[in-house]
């Protein structure tokens, strides 16, 4: 029998503490039916085109862990196939530890965040670094973004699953407050006029013997 999806996070040390600590049944039947999902359904393609936010985490040949943040417009990750997904990297500070984290070892982790509804989703897999692709680039470069790529960040996808909401702090872009803003700015002003119409309106009446 094929080993669950969920074996890449639930190690026997993991699965040990679950036993210990009471939540090991609910594992082990999400187990039977498989574990983790292991292909970008609609689900997963959905949420990546929401968002804007990510962490990308590698690990170096000596074991020493490296997160880093990468966001861009929503979707800037976007699916290759129904198993990968890429995004661009753009020029930064150029330290290169994630491209040099890859190079040693190509086993990675994105974190997904949509702090605006509360929700994220990790992601397990093994990443690479592709450079003077410009093909590539154009297909994964978000439409008028305006960062000089450096190259492309390709992620393929072993396993992922959602989290739950619980203690996720609810943040809002502050584009969107910004347009929110905006139509309850909009709103008002249509208001007041209809206000001050009625209130002419109302005088005027009074006035007319």
């Amino acid at each position: 029998m094929a080993k669950p999806s969920s074996d890449i996070a639930f190690t026997p040390a993991v699965k040990a503490l679950q036993t210990e600590r009471g939540s090991r049944g609910a594992y082990a039947k999400m187990e039977e039916r498989g574990g983790f999902r292991t292909v970008i359904d609609d689900d997963l393609a959905a949420f990546l085109a929401t968002v804007d936010t990510a962490y990308l985490v590698t690990v170096n040949a000596e074991g020493q862990p490296y997160a880093q943040h990468r966001g861009g417009p929503k979707g800037f990750i976007r699916e290759i196939d129904e198993r990968t997904v890429g995004f661009v990297d753009y020029a930064g500070n150029r330290q290169y530890v994630t491209a040099g984290n890859l190079a040693e070892n190509d086993k990675a982790f994105l974190f997904l965040m949509d702090y605006a509804h509360r929700r994220r989703i990790k992601v397990w897999g093994r990443a690479r670094v592709v450079r003077d692709d410009p093909e590539l680039v154009a297909k994964l470069m978000p439409e008028g973004y305006r960062a000089r790529a450096e190259q492309v960040i390709v992620f393929e996808v072993a396993a992922w699953d959602v989290n739950c909401p619980q203690h996720i702090p609810q943040k809002f872009d502050a584009e969107d407050v910004a347009a929110a803003l905006a139509k309850l700015e909009e709103r008002n002003k249509t208001l007041e006029t209809e206000n001050a119409a009625l209130k002419a309106q109302l005088a005027a009446e009074r006035k007319t013997p």
